[in-house]
């Protein structure tokens, strides 16, 4: 992550939500390993992905005060979130989630 205080705050929160969707991706990769352990309930995969969801920015600012502003978002869309922790499961590969990288978020 930059110096907050030396770029925008439009810049430092697209920094932000790339780092939280790779946290996303991370956490789904961490559950391919577990689900290989059979240390998975049912149920699990869709609980997460509905907690990435839930804490979308737009699902949270759409709820707290009725609309949403791109620009501010810290964290990423619910869908973002929800995709990336997916991207994670699917592949179980570290390296393959480089949010910083990817065109599309």
């Amino acid at each position: 992550m930059p110096d907050r205080s030396k770029v925008s705050e439009n810049e430092y929160n697209k920094y932000s939500v790339r780092l939280e969707l790779q946290v996303d991706y991370l956490a789904g990769v961490f559950a391919y390993h577990v689900q290989g352990e059979n240390l998975l309930e049912e149920g699990d995969v869709e609980e997460a992905l509905n907690a990435a969801s839930g804490v979308g920015d737009d699902r949270i600012q759409k709820k707290a005060q009725g609309y949403v502003v791109p620009d501010s978002f810290t964290h990423g869309t619910s869908e973002q979130r929800k995709r990336w922790f997916n991207k994670g499961f699917k592949s179980g590969n570290m390296n393959e989630g480089n949010t910083f990288n990817a065109s599309n978020l």
